[in-house]
């Protein structure tokens, strides 16, 4: 185990998609460990394989306490929308609005290979659609109409009035 550097934007290794995970044995286990202490590190929500330059479909999400491990996730079913501020560890420093589904639904395999199940709504649900895009080369930025919508979280003296929401201070991944 151990904290490794996050891709940032810029990187090519960012866009890259992750490859289906097929072996679920030391190598996998080490991979998920290293993503949960660099998430942790940062600190993040979440934390895909991408983000510390493994082009693997691998993801870790910790909302409330509870972590996920996610080999080879996808979304089987959303419902709603959230709009609310996102940000990301591989883009420090700037959070935007970002139109989400309220809930979804993951199917995924465990570190051992077994099907299972995630559902999730509000911070938990951003998560989760946030990891599994960077699992597709996507990052929240791609959502936004122009990068002038992006939101700067320094707290320099000219931002002292305006103040951020505490949630802009929370990258997920």
């Amino acid at each position: 185990m151990s904290v490794r550097p996050i891709v940032l934007l810029g990187d090519p290794r960012l866009r890259l998609k992750g490859e289906p995970v097929d072996s679920f044995g030391k190598y996998l286990h080490g991979l998920l460990d290293d993503l949960t202490d660099s998430m942790r590190h940062a600190p993040g929500v979440g934390l895909a394989a991408p983000q510390i330059g493994e082009a693997k479909r691998v993801c870790v999400v910790e909302v409330g306490g509870q972590l996920h491990e996610l080999v080879n996730p996808r979304m089987v079913r959303a419902d709603g929308d959230n709009r609310d501020l996102e940000g990301c560890l591989s883009i420090p420093g700037y959070v935007a609005y970002i139109t989400r589904r309220e809930k979804v639904w993951i199917v995924a395999q465990n570190r051992h290979g077994k099907k299972i199940k995630v559902a999730g709504s509000g911070l938990l649900s951003r998560g989760l659609q946030h990891e599994i895009d960077h699992l597709d080369g996507k990052l929240y930025i791609d959502y936004l109409d122009s990068l002038d919508e992006l939101v700067s979280t320094d707290r320099s003296e000219d931002d002292d009035e305006e103040g951020l929401p505490a949630a802009a201070h929370t990258a997920v991944g």
